[in-house]
């Protein structure tokens, strides 16, 4: 029996509304994924490949369930040995690195909080996150991240006694309770992770008090487009909100091997990488770089037979501009895409080289899958699909009323009956930003987007991006989508500039494609395909082509910063 069928009876449905309507997720008392699931799983079929990884250089390496299991229990147990205990926060910079699944699982094991990170963290950013959260320890991957974690430790007061941490190599456990004690007094120790787990039992037992399903499992900081980065909150219920993601939206196989193109820092790893792709009966795949070449990629995929895959626009985006007749896809059952909104052009072009849909999904870091192009319907391209069950979707205007039918409004999730699976339980140790986007029992997302005839849903954008011009509320997502269609263009952002007579005018901010060059003549030829594509009043009045665009450290584009530098042109 698949593992997945112990938390979810019914698995088969007739209809998207059978789906929606029945399926349900059991949650047992008190449960633990490492121990429910992956050490069952290291029971039931020890010997079966559960993670596959290599990298850019050439390096690979696999592991069963089995060796999994006892990896973790070594892990686990050199991490109480230098001080870790339930509850714990304990910050994880580990790119793609193996060594990320180990240390993820025995932090789950102890009961302690993981906090994801990207290594792109600056020494301020780390600064900041250790001090919000309380963060104990921090287990990074190589010296230039360890010497910003030293760099940072030096700024935050230390802990009373004990100043071990934590890194795969090395592992520093700080930092900052006691604050009348001075960082200089103590500077970090470095452990070497690998040799700690040398010295430990492969066995370690389930503690009597690991955790209750409403405890603290995972914190992570979202990179928003303004202000300071929030922590959102996730109890160890959580994992039981992917089956949705990994078997309904990814469609992973049991004996399949699924790969999601993201680092370890952002929440979606958690999506893809490990909780929903066990438990559906997949192997993980991890391809670890620094430099995304889509050839290599592209090839890394077909040699290794992946049969699931799930990226953002942006590397399909860069894959069609390949010659896709080169590479095998006959092992490539099922792709997917979210992280941002996708373009009609690029799904048309992929499924035209491959034969393969991309069914799209929408959420947030504090959601799993809200909505989706589920498998009991054909996917729109460019459409969030329909929402998850669990999910009590509408869309509200400004007076808080429902929207009819093809009306934007703001996408919320009435939660006050009963909360999804896997929802967030709220902004850590921020109760008025928690209730300023969750109250009377409705959640309120940020985002926009109208609901057509067939019931499918489409994003307009932030409620923040929306541009108002001359009496009309234009979504820059929809311009994006005309100027992508265009050769020229590879990636743009549309804003909108103010303006007195219309109040805001649309901006176009462009980089091109190679074998283009800036000009007004191409200028006034994107304005006139925006026209012919959708409504002529929301072509860019203003283009600007520039060599990049800024962008989040998770690599969404900032708008509120285009917006900002206009002020000052």
């Amino acid at each position: 029996m698949p593992i997945v069928d112990k938390f979810v009876k019914k698995q088969n449905f007739a209809s998207y509304e059978d789906f929606y309507e029945n399926f349900k997720v059991e949650i047992p008392k008190n449960f633990n994924f490492a121990f429910d699931v992956m050490d069952e799983l290291a029971r039931e079929k020890p010997d079966e490949t559960a993670l596959v990884w290599c990298d850019e250089r050439g390096a690979e390496a696999s592991f069963t369930y089995s060796e999994l299991k006892s990896l973790s229990n070594q892990a686990a147990n050199a991490l109480r040995r230098v001080g870790v205990k339930k509850g714990d926060p304990v910050m994880l910079i580990l790119k793609r690195r193996w060594e990320y699944w180990i240390a993820l699982l025995a932090l789950h094991k102890i009961g302690a909080v993981a906090i994801p990170a990207t290594h792109l963290l600056t020494v301020k950013d780390i600064v900041y996150r250790c001090k919000a959260a309380d963060v104990i320890g921090v287990i990074c991957v190589d010296e230039a991240v360890m010497q910003r974690v030293e760099e940072a430790h030096a700024k935050l007061p230390l802990l009373s006694e004990g100043n071990a941490s934590l890194r795969f190599k090395a592992f520093v456990r700080s930092v900052h309770r006691a604050k009348d004690v001075a960082a200089a007094d103590s500077p970090a120790s470095w452990l070497d992770f690998k040799a700690l787990l040398h010295m430990e039992s492969s066995a370690f037992e389930r503690p009597s008090n690991a955790d209750a399903n409403e405890d603290i499992m995972l914190l992570y900081f979202t990179s928003g487009t303004t202000g300071m980065p929030k922590m959102v909150s996730h109890n160890f219920a959580y994992p039981l909100g992917h089956i949705i993601t990994a078997k309904y939206w990814q469609q992973v196989e049991e004996g399949g091997l699924h790969l999601t193109v993201a680092d370890t820092g952002w929440a979606k790893a958690a999506w893809g990488k490990i909780y929903g792709q066990w438990l559906c009966g997949s192997a993980v795949f991890v391809y670890d770089y620094d430099r995304f070449a889509p050839p290599t990629m592209l090839e890394v995929i077909t040699r290794h037979k992946v049969t699931s895959f799930c990226a953002p626009p942006t590397v399909y985006r860069f894959f069609i501009k390949e010659n896709l007749a080169l590479y095998d896809f006959s092992h490539l059952k099922h792709c997917s895409v979210a992280g941002e909104p996708l373009n009609p052009e690029i799904y048309e072009q992929w499924k035209a080289g491959t034969g393969l849909e991309l069914r799209e999904a929408y959420g947030q870091t504090e959601l799993t899958v809200a909505l989706c192009s589920f498998p009991w319907f054909s996917p729109k391209p460019g459409s969030m699909g329909k929402p998850s069950p669990g999910y009590d979707i509408d869309l509200v205007r400004d007076d808080g009323d429902s929207c009819d039918m093809g009306e934007e409004g703001q996408v919320v999730i009435r939660a006050g009956k009963e909360k999804p699976t896997g929802m967030f339980g709220g902004y850590y140790r921020d109760k008025e930003l928690t209730d300023s986007v969750w109250h009377d029992g409705i959640y309120y997302t940020g985002d926009m987007a109208w609901q057509d005839e067939d019931g499918y849903f489409w994003f307009v954008g932030r409620a923040d991006d929306l541009i108002k011009s001359s009496g009309y509320r234009i979504g820059p997502f929809e311009v994006e989508s005309a100027l992508m269609e265009h050769p020229a263009v590879l990636e743009c952002a549309v804003t909108g500039v103010p303006d007195p007579d219309r109040g805001a005018v649309v901006k176009a901010t462009i980089i091109l494609t190679k074998g283009y060059e800036p000009s007004n003549a191409l200028k006034l030829e994107l304005q006139e395909h925006v026209k012919k594509t959708t409504a002529p009043y929301k072509y860019p009045r203003i283009i600007e082509f520039v060599a990049e665009l800024p962008k989040t450290i998770s690599g969404k584009i900032r708008r509120v910063q285009i917006r900002e530098e206009e002020k000052y042109v």
